[in-house]
């Protein structure tokens, strides 16, 4: 098992390396929040890029450093362009990140996802069910039934009951699963860390696990998929407590969140609160 104090340094590193470097994370994303997603990334210290087409994902994996695929608003190009953008960060051995949002819904999203498992993500983040539910699809942990756990983009299960899952994903990747909630889970199949903080508004607007996912590409790009997870939930929660202490309505909160992105150093992230445990 990590120790907390090897946990903080990675932290601080990678927040500093991409602060200093301006890395970029590709995105192929939930139209409905890619201007959150892409305002996330550069307020965190890197550079970010959506698109759509088959040739521009691959093109995405070649400039960059990691790249994010969210299965939210899947478009008919999609079923082209996700395979062959993961296979190719895959065959360049480059991280990327899989939020797999929308488990359940329709027989393209289910082919997809199950498609995407020799290519094993750096990366998984979704919230509970989801990651319950792709365990499952995946033959890892429970069974494809688990589907049925994901109600759209919303989760009926707690992360303590996720919490098989993600090790069971993580194992199976060799990277890192994060469950997000009240508190969230992030798991490299060995150590299992909780951090906590966040504000209850991040429920009242859309587009907080979506960008989440694509700040978690940022610093996958400088970092282990471990710390790089751990990294971004850190330094959500350390915005979102803070943006909390400035706003009391979702659109204000939204806006004082970005602000408080941007302005979280490389210490104030390693330093929210921790709790870890063997998996």
């Amino acid at each position: 098992m990590i120790e907390m104090n090897q946990l903080q340094s990675g932290i601080v590193e990678a927040a500093s390396k991409v602060r200093a470097s301006n890395p970029m994370a590709g995105s192929i994303t939930n139209s409905v929040t890619i201007d959150f997603v892409a305002n996330a990334q550069l307020a965190v210290g890197g550079s970010a890029a959506m698109v759509y087409l088959p040739d521009e994902g691959e093109c995405l994996v070649a400039a960059g450093g990691a790249v994010y695929i969210n299965m939210g608003t899947l478009l008919p190009v999609y079923e082209e362009t996700l395979p062959r953008t993961a296979a190719a960060a895959h065959a360049a051995g480059k991280p990327w990140v899989l939020d797999p949002v929308g488990i359940g819904i329709g027989s393209l999203r289910t082919k997809l996802l199950r498609g995407f498992k020799p290519y094993k993500p750096a990366i998984v983040r979704g919230n509970a069910s989801e990651i319950i539910a792709l365990a499952g699809l995946w033959d890892l942990e429970g069974d494809a039934s688990e589907l049925s756990r994901a109600r759209g983009v919303d989760t009926t299960d707690t992360v303590a009951a996720a919490r098989d899952a993600a090790v069971a994903l993580a194992r199976y990747t060799g990277g890192a699963a994060a469950v997000s909630g009240e508190s969230d889970l992030v798991t490299d199949g060995s150590t299992v860390a909780y951090s906590t903080g966040g504000s209850a508004l991040m429920g009242k607007v859309t587009g907080f696990g979506c960008s989440l996912g694509g700040v978690a590409a940022v610093y996958a790009t400088q970092a282990d998929p471990f710390t790089a997870a751990l990294a971004a939930v850190a330094h959500y929660n350390v915005a979102g407590t803070r943006a909390a202490a400035a706003a009391d309505a979702p659109a204000s909160f939204k806006v004082a969140f970005i602000d408080e992105l941007y302005r979280a150093m490389p210490d104030d992230i390693a330093n929210n609160p921790l709790r870890i445990e063997e998996a």
